[in-house]
């Protein structure tokens, strides 16, 4: 991988800013804007960004649990005939993300890119940072709006409510206090605990955030032996931040992130749970292992040297569950 600096494209191999004390470091994202229903400013960075139909697009990748996030509230929410939407590729990363279309792009069909360091830099010919995904971009100002997940899935959650049917909201008031505390323990130590398990280069690392996963895991199986989803009787946004990466850990991060002292199969609760969320209607169709396997076990070589790709787990997320005996 790498990033750009000053607008141009640097290897960052041995870049030690990444690591401290061999603990893996996540750099904060940049773009910060927020897409409203009358373009006034959101909670962080400037206005201007009206919601409107066919105004946006979002750069996603199936690989990545970031952007699988804003893909499920896309679908959710409706929003396929109010946002396009293009699909890097998996492979090769050392030009970071691309639409090479021969690994699984759809290509860009906005601005006609060979990689998406190159849409970053219609938004900033200087642009110094991270090239990552989801981006949601503004055809209109021909801009990138926000590169920040949870941002996004907020935005696609309300700000488009006017020019759609689906009203269901995964952020309402009585339960926001709840779903803030769930979303911080949850990312913390497991959507990016298992990078940090995974990208650590020191043991000490490594078991500080293996353990932490699985701390958190126990816990919220134990949550839901009692209720049905993580905040109560309803879907949130909580759960939907936890579901991708719940979906790729025994594909993923129990052999090639060494999460390994258990497989989600393994706990009765959380295996019923995420298989309850995959056949919610809409939902497998964002899910695609093919391109999840083949990136984390071919391009992450750091990790995976050979580059081999295991033909395995067998899983099976259209299997029966029992989450409906918490529906009274």
């Amino acid at each position: 991988m790498g990033l750009l600096v000053d607008g141009v494209w640097q290897d960052d191999s041995h870049d030690k800013k990444r690591f401290q004390d061999g603990r893996f470091v996540r750099p904060s994202t940049l773009y910060r804007n927020w897409i409203t229903p009358d373009g006034s400013p959101g909670p962080s960075g400037e206005g201007g960004f009206a919601a409107e139909p066919g105004r946006y697009h979002l750069y996603v990748s199936l690989a990545c649990p970031w952007a699988h996030r804003t893909v499920i509230f896309r679908r959710l929410k409706q929003l396929e005939g109010t946002i396009s939407m293009s699909i890097v590729s998996y492979g090769d990363m050392s030009e970071g993300w691309t639409f090479d279309q021969s690994t699984g792009s759809t290509g860009d069909s906005v601005n006609g890119k060979h990689k998406l360091a190159e849409v970053y830099l219609m938004a900033d010919s200087r642009y110094t940072g991270r090239v990552s995904v989801p981006v949601l971009w503004d055809k209109k100002r021909a801009t990138i709006v926000n590169n920040e997940s949870s941002e996004i899935i907020r935005m696609l959650n309300s700000a488009f409510d006017a020019f759609i049917e689906a009203k269901t909201d995964y952020y309402p008031p009585a339960y926001r206090a709840q779903i803030d505390q769930l979303n911080d323990t949850i990312y913390a130590t497991v959507n990016n605990g298992v990078y940090r398990a995974g990208f650590a280069v020191a043991q000490d690392a490594y078991e500080e955030a293996a353990r932490g996963v699985f701390a958190t895991l126990d816990e919220l199986e134990r949550r839901l032996s009692k209720q049905c989803y993580l905040a109560g009787p309803r879907q949130t946004e909580a759960d939907w931040r936890l579901f991708p990466t719940l979906v790729r850990f025994d594909a993923v991060y129990f052999s090639h992130f060494k999460c390994n002292l258990r497989r989600i199969v393994d706990y009765e609760n959380l295996s019923d749970y995420v298989r309850d969320l995959y056949q919610v209607p809409g939902v497998a169709d964002t899910v695609n292992l093919d391109h999840i396997k083949r990136h984390y076990y071919g391009t992450q070589r750091r990790v995976n040297p050979t580059g081999i790709v295991p033909i395995g787990p067998v899983l099976d997320f259209t299997a029966p569950h029992d989450r409906d005996r918490f529906v009274s």
